[in-house]
This record gives C-alpha cells, structure tokens and sequence, in this order.
C-alpha cells in the first residue's frame, strides 16, 4: 500500500476505536489511538498473514501485549477482513466475541489472548524460540505499553529473548508517555528504553515518530534485516492521536467518550479523511 492508502486506513481504525468504544460505553481510546498506525502497518504492509485463512501454519505471528488497547487490535482486524466492521460495535457487550480482551479462541486473527500487562513478550519469545527449533521462517512482532514496561516479567523475557538470539522477534513499545496514573516518567520511569533493551542484547530502532509510514516503513525493514539478535523499535506516539480532546490527555487512557464528545471525534477523524481524499 502506499502511505497515502495507509494513512486512510489507519484513519478508518481510528473510527471504528472510537465506534467501539462509545457503543460499549467503556474500554481504553487513549493508547488504541496511539498505536493505530502501527497496527495499521503491520496488518496491512508488514506482516504475511491471510484473513481466509487465519490459522495459516506460516502466518507471521502478533501478540497485543497491552490487552486493553484490544480496540484498536480489533479495528484493524475488522478492517482488515477478519470479520465484519460492524461488529464493532458489539465490544465489550454480553454475548459478543469482542471483549476487553482479546481471546484467540473467539476472534478470528488473535494469535494469542492477553491478560495480565507484562505476559504478552514472554509468550512471544515462545512463539520466536517454536519457530527457530521447528525451521520455520516466521516472524513474531508483540506491542507493549510504555507504563507496561515497568512490569519485571518483561525484562526477563527480554533478557531470554537476547540470550537466544531471536532475531525473528520484534518487540514494539508504543511510548506514548502516558498510562492510567499519569508520565510514565513520574509514576514509575522506565526510562532509557533503549539502553535498557540494548543491555539485554537487542537491536534498537529508536522510531521519532510512530504516526510517520515513512518512518515506519523503514524501522521494520530495518528490523527483518537484523541477523543474531532481537529488535526492540521503541514508537514515539502521541496518546489519543486523531481526536483533538483527546490528543495528550491522560484522562483519556481509559474512559469512553459520551454521546456529544463522540459526535466531536467522529466529526475530527472525517475533517482528517477529507484532508487525505
């Protein structure tokens, strides 16, 4: 696709993020918004996979390890052709497949159901290492939340991800600066990113900003080119991202826009597709 066709798209993801997230009357925007464009560019430039067929034994492999951003996983999912967008608007309801969480035994394309924050690299490293003994050519990609790396088990994973010289891993952090307390920087700060992954042996792609398909085009080309070690691509994004009450705001991590506020955000993602028509 070209960035103009990605761009359009990931604007479509963004509606569908705040359709879902309205109709259910709760789940988190904030970060689903931010990582828009990278679930957009890995679902549809980066990764080899096949809605028809989601189960495809060579498919490469996505673990959301930041679950409660599911929204924007499923957007792009629905997007993508894995099931019908309007289903969106059943998130979170009884009864429906899309819950707060994704769960691969009910979402057609869910590679692996996420829980608890800090589980989705260890199992990604899982799927790494499986591919490496079994001499498959799949690549695993898992997104993190910048608040979700103060979770210990990431660095161990990381640490294991390093020690094995997965190479066919590539591990996300979608640096918003913000989770559900505030900074990240003032709640518990993680930071250097880089230099933390760096001293567990990754290769690290430092991404100015996540919302650029040049830019990220180029970071996960990088990436797939990365012999002997794992890549960590550290993704400067901005929380909200698209919906102008909501860009920057913390308030926004986890609470759904009411009836006015959504009519504001649908009415910002429209002036942006007119702009980019």
């Amino acid at each position: 696709m070209t960035n103009l066709e990605l761009q359009k798209m990931a604007n479509e993801v963004r509606k569908g993020i705040v359709t879902g997230v309205h109709a259910a009357k709760a789940g988190h925007p904030g970060g689903s918004l931010s990582a828009a464009d990278i679930y957009t560019y890995l679902y549809f430039e980066e990764m080899n996979i096949d809605p028809k067929d989601p189960g495809k034994g060579d498919r490469d492999r996505f673990v959301l390890s930041k679950g409660h951003t599911a929204p924007g996983l499923y957007s792009t999912l629905a997007n993508r052709g894995y099931f019908p967008v309007e289903d969106l608007v059943t998130l979170r309801k009884l009864g429906s497949y899309l819950q707060g969480h994704p769960c691969m035994q009910h979402v057609p394309g869910v590679d692996m159901s996420s829980g608890s924050l800090g589980q989705g690299i260890s199992v990604a490293c899982g799927m790494a290492l499986g591919a490496k003994m079994s001499g498959a050519d799949y690549r695993v990609y898992t997104l993190l939340g910048d608040g979700e790396i103060e979770e210990g088990q990431v660095w161990e994973a990381s640490m294991f991800a390093g020690h094995r010289k997965l190479d066919n891993l590539c591990v996300i952090v979608d640096n918003n600066g913000l989770q559900i307390d505030g900074r990240i920087e003032d709640v518990c700060s993680p930071y250097p990113i880089d230099k933390k992954f760096e001293a567990f042996n990754f290769h690290v792609i430092d991404l100015d900003d996540a919302h650029d398909f040049d830019k990220i085009r180029a970071a996960f080309k990088e990436a797939r080119e990365t012999k002997g070690m794992p890549t960590a691509i550290i993704a400067h994004s901005l929380k909200g991202k698209g919906v102008s009450f909501m860009e920057g705001n913390v308030d926004w991590h986890g609470k759904a826009p009411n009836d006015e506020e959504y009519a504001v955000a649908m009415a910002d993602l429209e002036k942006i597709a007119q702009q980019l028509a």
